[in-house]
């Protein structure tokens, strides 16, 4: 069987893990790699022969493409000319899916893949709702949270984990959390329990599976959440009810006695488990996971420090002025996604903790803004220069 091309957006931290994935899979070839970079700056790629500044070159030689620009502008860009060609994406990328996924949605086939978190806890959904068990809880496992990090103390773990400064900073301030969370929440057709999740600390999933499970029982709606433990495995969970009348075989079954049962994957894997997604989108199984054409929760921007009006945001995501945290859309309807607060001037002075409106800042026009509007049917705002 001739091998399917499969092309790469992003030449990153996991741009260059999933290509090195793709080369060893014996049905997929690394077609093409998109980058922004200068090509002869690109030393430590491990093919550097693939490697285009063009998108049309990418499309040209692709059957599917995985987005891991990690951007939102860009991304989209990007990822809504491949899909204007008809080419299916994958990506792991929360924050785009977030701003614009929605608008791609309606294009044609975008997914999230398995292996980052929101993925995975789809693949357990599949698994789990076939074996007939009734989810609860959908729910991610943080092992540490800072919500306003020393850049010096981001700088160190970015240098030792092999990360860049924005990522590093956005996993540990919470921001990518509660993007995944989002995504999965909209995803699935789920509720939040909060603005911001709830987040509870824990030794094991087990110590407040009842009460997240209460809790999803009293809004009437299952919830995406996350625990905050040192101690649980680094995957994702579901807690779920089942027919009483097998209580007894998942007793024996060591689930414990109900009513809640807790199913856990103990891992997520990113890049390596993304093959998954990839054939399976190849082999006609469709999407596993996007924002929904239709979301109700969003990542909302919240200043980490007084702010004053006249100051411009390069990027909001990973940064040291905000961070993400999920909101009900109809309760923040104004509130600008912390994916589309890039070269943005502030109109107004901010203060810590408060939610950014679109009002409180200038911004670019960019595809991402205009998918933004289109999905929400927001007013024009006035726009930089």
């Amino acid at each position: 069987m001739m091998s399917r091309r499969v092309g790469v957006i992003g030449t990153g931290y996991l741009g260059k893990g999933i290509s090195m994935s793709i080369e060893g899979q014996k049905d997929l070839q690394l077609s093409r790699v998109l980058t922004r970079r200068n090509l002869y700056h690109c030393t430590e790629f491990p093919y550097p022969e693939l490697l285009t500044n063009a998108v049309n070159e990418l499309i040209e030689h692709s059957d599917i493409v995985v987005d891991c620009s990690g951007d939102v502008l860009y991304g989209t860009e990007m990822v809504d000319q491949v899909m204007n060609a008809g080419i299916p994406v994958v990506t792991l990328n929360a924050d785009m899916q977030l701003t614009s996924g929605s608008y791609l949605a309606a294009k044609g086939l975008i997914t999230e893949a398995e292996g980052d978190q929101p993925g995975s806890l789809a693949a357990l959904h599949e698994n789990v709702t076939q074996m007939g068990f009734r989810p609860l809880v959908y729910g991610n496992v943080k092992g540490f949270l800072n919500l306003n990090p020393k850049r010096e103390d981001m700088v160190y773990w970015g240098n030792k984990q092999g990360l860049s400064l924005d990522m590093v900073t956005s996993f540990t301030d919470g921001t990518k959390v509660q993007l995944e969370q989002a995504l999965v929440a909209n995803g699935l057709g789920l509720d939040i329990a909060a603005t911001g999740l709830l987040g509870l600390p824990t030794d094991a999933i087990e110590d407040v599976a009842h009460t997240l499970a209460e809790t999803a029982k009293r809004m009437g709606s299952p919830i995406s959440d996350y625990i905050l433990s040192r101690q649980a495995p680094p995957g994702v969970f579901i807690i779920a009810e089942h027919d009483q009348r097998q209580q007894p075989y998942l007793s024996y079954f060591k689930m414990g006695e109900g009513p809640y049962y807790n199913i856990v994957t103990p891992f997520h894997l990113c890049h390596l488990e993304a093959m998954k997604t990839i054939n399976r989108v190849l082999n006609g199984g469709g999407v596993l996971l996007n924002n929904s054409t239709n979301p109700t929760i969003s990542v909302a921007a919240v200043a980490k420090r007084k702010l004053l009006s006249g100051e411009r945001i390069y990027k909001a995501s990973g940064s040291f002025e905000f961070r993400g945290t999920a909101i009900r859309i109809n309760d923040h309807p104004n509130h600008i996604p912390i994916g589309l607060l890039n070269c943005a001037v502030l109109r107004r002075d901010l203060e810590e903790g408060q939610i950014v409106q679109f009002d409180d800042v200038e911004i670019p026009e960019s595809l991402a803004w205009k998918a933004w509007n289109e999905v929400m049917g927001l007013r024009p705002i006035e726009q930089v220069g």
